[in-house]
């Protein structure tokens, strides 16, 4: 069996040859005109035939949200579940079920709100599932709240003289939460999306994308300084694993430590070049990352990494836990439910 997409080594291969075709669904998409969803869905149905995993073997779990549709749209089993749950229920299949490819589709307001606490304990506990947010910054399917990402000042219908609430950053968060895996994109940049996409699928253990995804109706333009010809490589960082961090026109801007361990951008110099940080996803403390997440502007988004932060192995739960009842098995012999359920002692009510 191919080692390409270790995670999924437990999960059955196809034999026969897929296409994005094959994970497309007679539903109509139901999105708004001009949404990022679009783009994610349509990368995403492309990349899924390179797993090589039969539709069947794959599951789609979703919480509430204009996001949370996505398993209506991909021709695989889908669960579309209760608000900010879809990480608990993607646990209970991934860790039960070593022969699926579980993913976690997820909003900011869905994933960071209401789901916050099964977000981050799905993260420490280093399921075997895919997570990826898509971060709009604004609830799009109650028609334009601010979520946990806006940013301070945000003018909504709910926050009519501006938000005075502190936006999480949420690789910052996953890092803090022991996150194996952290990785951010943008729905407009296909190639990208689908080489993280593809970083996310070898990884063993839980791994969190950042999708910064276009709410064209409620907080259109949201990133157009990441998207615009003009502006974006003097505002996108991208990164790249054991290559100097540099960016800009001509590379002419790069990434420095300062004394006190924060990264800061600066201009390459011929004096400095040889101080520019190079990006190491794999260190084992997960210092570097956190750094490099807290580098962009959350008002303007000025200087952003995109690209996968950290990538480190760890123990993977649902394999810890297989193991433990394959031991208990040989010490024990296999349970019997009915006689758990009915314990040692027992009363017949008339």
């Amino acid at each position: 069996m191919s080692e390409q997409f270790p995670s999924l080594k437990l999960v059955p291969k196809s034999e026969a040859p897929q296409s994005a075709k094959d994970f497309k669904t007679d539903q109509e998409v139901r999105w708004c005109p001009g949404c990022g969803d679009y783009a994610i869905l349509a990368a995403v149905q492309s990349f899924m035939p390179e797993l090589g995993i039969k539709r069947e073997n794959t599951v789609f779990v979703s919480g509430i949200g204009c996001s949370s549709r996505f398993p209506y749209y991909m021709n695989t089993y889908g669960v579309h579940s209760i608000h900010g749950r879809a990480p608990a229920i993607a646990t209970g299949l991934a860790s039960s079920r070593q022969d699926l490819s579980v993913w976690v589709v997820t909003g900011d307001g869905d994933a960071l709100s209401i789901g916050g606490n099964h977000l981050i304990h799905a993260l420490r506990r280093n399921v075997n599932l895919k997570i990826l947010l898509f971060n709009n910054r604004i609830y799009g399917l109650t028609k334009g709240q601010y979520s946990p990402t806006s940013e301070v000042g945000k003018i909504t219908k709910s926050t009519p003289m501006g938000s005075l609430d502190a936006p999480f950053n949420p690789l910052s968060l996953a890092i803090g939460a022991e996150a194996s895996f952290v990785a951010r994109t943008i729905d407009s940049d296909r190639q990208h999306l689908q080489s993280v996409l593809r970083a996310a699928a070898e990884h063993e253990g839980t791994a969190l994308v950042e999708i910064y995804q276009n709410c064209n109706i409620f907080n259109d333009g949201a990133f157009e300084v990441l998207k615009e010809p003009g502006t974006r490589d003097e505002a996108l960082i991208r990164l790249e694993h054991g290559q100097p961090i540099r960016f800009g026109a001509d590379l002419a801007q790069g990434v420095f430590r300062g004394p006190d361990g924060e990264l800061f951008v600066d201009a390459v110099t011929a004096g400095n070049e040889a101080s520019v940080v190079v990006h190491d996803a794999h260190a084992v403390g997960p210092a570097g990352a956190f750094a490099l997440s807290r580098i962009a502007d959350t008002d303007t988004l000025h200087h952003t990494p995109i690209g996968v932060l950290r990538s480190v192995k760890r123990p993977v739960y649902d394999e810890l836990m297989a193991a433990q009842l394959a031991e208990a098995a040989d010490r024990h012999g296999r349970g019997d439910l009915a006689s758990l359920l009915a314990g040692s002692d027992t009363w017949t009510v008339d």
